[in-house]
């Protein structure tokens, strides 16, 4: 069983954000399991809430849009996408709610058999035992669900980063003790989506990553140190890879390879093009014909066609609501874990939405990965939901500051009545100037 961090000198996340929780009246880091304060407020952010609802129900309708040519033609059901799409919605706003009601520092006695558990369906894709599906092997069937361990591994290891760094504190500023495992276990875990081959994946776990040690406090020479290093795997990695390259230089030079390598991109951005301001109109557009895969990865340029600028726009808009509500979650928490889970959390939502658009806009080469709560898949979505549930939890745990009115306080004079800050409190929100010496 992992040893408990202690409660001690407050970590960097907490020093760096002092300042916030003071001025909203938080208390300051408590042990991972520690009870939910008695100020807590017990109720889910809204907010955060109706916009993953939101966007997994326009999920639903964009699927059934981008989907009905290719389900017509391959299965001879124009519903066939939707049906299954609707399932996962339903699964995954029920695993949401089911994760929002349990407290996320039970997370922490979990921390390594899911990360154990998580390693080893990776090396069982890797091993032979993974699906294939689009030239790599990053599904496991169990029976008629097909697993995607990269998708867990994400989560898997935002929750691990969160422990470690949450136990360690200030000693995150080491190089042996607070540096140098979180990059090694990141990356076994990079180098296991590779060999699939995923390098998206493995993309948004060093990113990951990186987020979450700067957050903590490490240091920068080190984040940088490391982030040339990772430049230089990734271009290796590319370089020397065949399809890769030829992946790389087809997205420099697309006009010249619009008929092969770069169809798919050209026609996502003639996609975009073709959608002006306000788009053709929801089912109205044509690109379904030409766009391979349109409900996957690609989704967003058909929101861009039928939708237009407005509608791309809109999506972008919620996408930052969703990581602005889970960057406040991680501000209120009420203790370190909770703050770099939703960092991280919120982190990964943002990442992964941002090199979907970048994809689908041409501004990156293919990666394969899933715009977040829209695209078609059950793993994506249902390991996106339990990571929003785990994040409304977070924000559920946030203490709000004690009240004290007139008519409820005692007179300072007599015992258990208000002390100089409970007055300062009252006299700041009855509009009165703070009481002096």
């Amino acid at each position: 069983m992992p040893s408990q961090p202690a409660v001690g000198k407050p970590s960097r996340v907490r020093a760096t954000l002092g300042n916030v929780r003071r001025t909203v009246g938080l208390q300051l880091a408590t042990p991972l399991d520690a009870r939910p304060s008695a100020h807590a407020s017990g109720s889910v952010d809204t907010v955060l809430a109706a916009t993953v609802v939101a966007l997994v129900g326009f999920g639903v309708i964009i699927v059934y849009t981008a989907s009905g040519v290719q389900a017509t033609v391959q299965y001879h059901d124009p519903q066939f996408f939707l049906k299954r799409q609707v399932v996962y919605a339903f699964l995954g706003l029920s695993l949401m709610w089911a994760a929002s009601r349990v407290d996320y520092r039970r997370l922490y006695k979990l921390t390594y058999p899911v990360l154990a558990l998580v390693g080893a369906l990776l090396v069982a894709c890797v091993a032979g035992l993974g699906h294939s599906g689009g030239g790599a092997a990053r599904w496991l069937a169990i029976g008629p669900i097909h697993v995607q361990p990269a998708e867990m591994a994400k989560v898997a290891l935002v929750i691990w980063l969160a422990y470690s760094l949450a136990k360690k504190a200030e000693r995150v500023r080491t190089f042996r003790v607070g540096f140098l495992p979180h990059l090694i276990v990141a990356g076994i875990f990079m180098l296991l989506c590779l060999k699939q081959p995923d390098f998206g994946s493995a993309v948004v776990l060093l990113l990951l990553t990186f987020t979450m040690l700067f957050v903590a406090g490490a240091k920068l020479g080190y984040i940088l140190g490391a982030s040339i290093v990772g430049a230089a795997f990734g271009a290796a990695a590319i370089r020397f890879r065949e399809y890769r390259y030829e992946r790389y230089l087809a997205w420099l030079h697309m006009d010249q390879h619009r008929q092969d390598l770069a169809y798919q991109p050209f026609q996502s951005v003639m996609s975009f093009g073709s959608g002006g301001p306000t788009g053709l109109g929801l089912g109205r557009g044509l690109q379904t014909l030409y766009l391979p895969e349109a409900h996957t990865d690609f989704v967003a340029a058909i929101v861009g066609e039928e939708l237009g600028f407005l509608g791309i726009g809109v999506l972008c808009g919620a996408y930052l609501l969703l990581v602005a509500r889970g960057v406040r979650a991680a501000l209120r928490a009420p203790d370190d874990f909770g703050a770099f889970l939703a960092f991280g959390l919120s982190t990964m939502f943002g990442v992964q939405a941002l090199v979907n658009l970048a994809v689908a806009l041409a501004i990156l080469p293919t990666k394969g990965l899933t715009l977040p709560f829209v695209s078609f898949g059950g793993s994506s979505l249902l390991v996106n939901s339990v990571a929003a549930g785990i994040l409304l939890n977070v924000s559920a745990q946030s203490p709000d500051p004690p009240l004290v009115t007139p008519s409820t306080a005692a007179p300072p004079d007599e015992p258990g009545g208000p002390g100089p800050a409970e007055q300062a409190w009252g006299a700041q929100r009855d509009g009165a100037p703070e009481p002096t010496a």
